[in-house]
């Protein structure tokens, strides 16, 4: 998809382009489902909006989307989009200020709505028979509501076996090797959260792959197996054991919340995971591309709303 493109440069042109995106097989009113439907024209009605026969109500390709009465052209939201989905690792909401030519605070809440529209359902368990998904938890940023440490002041908690690094912010990911991920912030990271997280999202039939943290050693007896690495003694790969996949997610979101956000508001963080989420399960290596990937953004953004009053909610897993 060339940034030159007509779609990006004329808010007429990208309407189009969203109808044939959003209705493929023809216009439909977003608030039945009918297709009788009657485009309204004339000096009253701006391009775009149509009637239905059926329920006589308005709406537009924008209704029921995250894009809903928003006073930012369409181009712009098509050129964001394509952004946010073509940025490895993300593009910060000052840049999208300076090249969309929009204020900070209407690019910060674009890049939000449009991560809302990146987030799935996680519906389906992961992996399955033969099939193996690698756990793991990271520690990052420091948390706005600090646990107080049991230890002696100054010495954080470690990772194996405690609540993570004192002050910072946890976060799991699950990988299935060869296929999607999904990744949670957790408020604390304990053996009981932490099993939530894996029973709700992995198939009881898979074969886990975790290091040798104690967060994982119950849990994984609910498995058809689990193996362990021992990062501690220098132990990274035994044959087909390791959590090098996971590892790698974890590369790329960390530089991408260091060294292009830098900071994240904790409320905001389950949407910022989602973001990385969505790049990694829309990835190149699965056949999808910069041009699939935005009209994935697309297709998910309908049915979806994000208002300026609910953005603060925040979600752990």
């Amino acid at each position: 998809m060339n940034l030159t493109d007509a779609r990006f440069q004329d808010p007429d042109k990208a309407r189009e382009w969203l109808e044939l995106q959003r209705w493929p097989n023809g216009t439909h009113c977003t608030h039945c489902g009918s297709f009788s439907v009657t485009p309204l024209k004339g000096k009253a009605h701006r391009p775009g909006v149509w009637q239905c026969n059926d329920c006589r109500q308005q709406f537009t390709v924008t209704t029921g989307s995250v894009m809903e009465r928003s006073k930012i052209p369409l181009n712009k939201w098509l050129l964001a989009m394509h952004l946010m989905a073509s940025s490895k690792k993300g593009i910060s909401a000052h840049q999208l200020h300076r090249v969309l030519g929009i204020t900070y605070q209407s690019a910060w809440f674009l890049s939000h709505r449009i991560r809302e529209a990146m987030s799935n359902d996680k519906s389906g368990p992961m992996g399955g028979g033969g099939k193996t998904v690698e756990v793991d938890e990271t520690y990052f940023g420091k948390r706005e509501t600090p646990l107080p440490s049991k230890q002696r002041k100054g010495r954080p908690f470690t990772k194996r076996g405690k609540a993570g690094p004192g002050g910072k912010r946890a976060v799991v990911s699950l990988v299935e090797r060869g296929g999607k991920c999904r990744t949670f912030h957790v408020k604390h990271a304990t053996a009981e959260n932490v099993r939530e997280v894996i029973v709700r999202n992995v198939s009881r039939d898979s074969v886990l792959n975790t290091d040798e943290s104690r967060l994982y050693t119950e849990v994984g007896k609910e498995f058809a197996g689990h193996e362990t690495v021992k990062h501690s003694a220098n132990e990274y790969v035994r044959g087909d054991t390791h959590t090098n996949t996971v590892e790698g997610y974890f590369s790329i979101f960390k530089r991408g919340m260091k060294g292009v956000y830098q900071h994240c508001g904790e409320a905001h963080l389950h949407r910022y995971v989602a973001e990385f989420d969505f790049r990694y399960n829309n990835r190149s290596g699965l056949g999808v591309e910069d041009t699939e990937r935005t009209a994935k953004i697309i297709e998910q953004a309908a049915g979806r709303r994000l208002t300026y009053r609910r953005i603060g909610e925040a979600k752990n897993a």
